[in-house]
């Protein structure tokens, strides 16, 4: 009594079977990853523009600060 076996009635056929746990988890690591991805492009037309602009503003900055820690280089302005 209240027994469900899988020879009674086609049963076998609903059973579902779940993948092995190394596969399971790189599904779910791929499903986060994309997941991510959307998030961090989600309102941009462009992302690659957007990366681009980025690594061009970072670059900038990164000569910006080499210029200054050497000592000079820069203009200096009187005022007079």
């Amino acid at each position: 009594m209240g027994m469900c076996l899988p020879c009674l009635g086609g049963a076998a056929e609903d059973v579902v079977e779940t993948p092995e746990p190394e596969t399971r988890r790189r599904q779910l690591a791929d499903a986060a990853e994309k997941r991510q991805k959307e998030n961090v492009h989600r309102g941009i037309k462009n992302p690659e523009s957007v990366e681009r602009k980025k690594k061009k503003q970072e670059e900038m900055e990164r000569q910006e600060k080499n210029s200054t820690s050497t000592g000079g280089g820069g203009l200096r302005w009187q005022v007079g």
